[in-house]
């Protein structure tokens, strides 16, 4: 039978390796995250301007969707003009919110790094359990 200190030195190279594995582990995790927030923020700042530029666009279109409809029916009747204009901004209104609503009940906030974390969970759970 060992001694206790014979086992003392094995115990602490054990757990000096797993303390660099745990080192390890948290390392890469913090290197996904990391990536996965510079990705988030490419992804943002890519769709603010697009966001932007589609704006510019739709309001030079709305302008001129505008002007045509009241040369068009501005002589024979403003009233229909209106009509047709409210119910074409009203639509186009309307569809972007629920684009904008869908938009937000899907998005995932750093999902590989959630995955991960959850991988290593369970099998830390596995291991002790």
């Amino acid at each position: 039978m060992e001694t206790p200190s014979e086992t003392l030195p094995h115990l602490a190279d054990a757990s000096k390796r797993l303390a660099q594995r745990a080192f390890v582990i948290c390392e890469n995790r913090v290197e996904l995250l990391m990536v996965e927030v510079q990705e988030e923020r490419e992804r943002i700042l890519r769709a603010i301007w697009m966001a932007l530029a589609a704006a510019v666009f739709g309001l030079l279109t709305g302008i001129t969707f505008t002007a045509v409809i009241v040369v068009a029916f501005g002589q024979q009747s403003p009233l229909i003009a209106l009509i047709i204009l409210t119910v074409v901004y009203g639509g186009a209104g309307l569809f972007l919110y629920l684009r904008l609503a869908q938009l937000q009940r899907d998005w995932q906030t750093l999902p590989a790094t959630i995955e991960q974390l959850k991988k290593d969970r369970e099998c830390l759970e596995k291991q002790l359990g």
